[in-house]
């Protein structure tokens, strides 16, 4: 599923430097954040299964068809209410949010009520993975070298899920991540001059792929 959303990236916080270029850039599908970081199915199912419930428990209680309608009317509506909201946090992660792979380094300019930009020189990456969803959109975390941390709470929702100790940023819910995922895997071998596998080999697949190998530590 796909929901409409005009979408502009946002400009980069500053020209880049002389020899540096963008391989790519893109943000969040609407839709697959909507289901994996909002759990807005989860949330569907939830109601539904209460409006059973409350329009079960009503019957039994005054067996009055006119009560049945009032309670199912509020749960609802409550339900509407709630994956609204949900869906609307989505939309807005998806308008706000710009991920920009370059030669030389990883972008993401994120944040829906106060803008953030993290920039992340390929010396600072020491790996990245791959989860796929069934439609081609995917995730794709990367593992920080060293002592390079950020704040769980500063990254989220563009952070590896319960990775809470050693945060690792994410490109959340990309379109065609495979290929993306390709072109990082290359931007780290080119940018890092370590030598690594072909990006290609990876597999698709719905849980995290192995994590490519970590550049060397004389060329980070």
């Amino acid at each position: 599923m796909r929901w409409p959303q005009p979408w502009v990236p946002r400009s980069l916080p500053e020209a880049l430097p002389e020899g540096e270029e963008i391989l790519w850039r893109g943000g969040p599908l609407a839709w697959p954040v909507a289901v994996h970081v909002f759990h807005i199915r989860k949330v569907a199912v939830y109601f539904a299964a209460l409006l059973v419930w409350v329009c079960a428990s009503t019957y039994a209680d005054d067996r009055s068809v006119t009560g049945v309608l009032v309670a199912a009317a509020w749960v609802v509506l409550l339900a509407l209410v709630a994956i609204g909201i949900l869906g609307l946090f989505a939309w807005l992660v998806r308008r706000t949010t710009t991920y920009t792979v370059t030669s030389r380094r990883l972008i993401l300019q994120y944040g829906v009520a106060f803008p953030m930009t993290l920039n992340l020189p390929f010396k600072f990456i020491g790996s990245a993975a791959l989860r796929l969803y069934g439609d081609g959109a995917g995730d794709i975390p990367v593992v920080l070298t060293g002592g390079t941390k950020i704040a769980y709470p500063v990254l989220w929702p563009h952070a590896r899920p319960w990775h809470l100790r050693k945060p690792q940023p994410m490109l959340r819910a990309v379109e065609d991540a495979r290929r993306v995922a390709e072109i990082l895997s290359r931007a780290l071998v080119t940018g890092s001059g370590a030598e690594r596998p072909p990006a290609a080999g990876i597999a698709p697949t719905t849980t995290e792929t192995p994590d490519l190998p970590q550049p060397s530590s004389a060329a980070a």
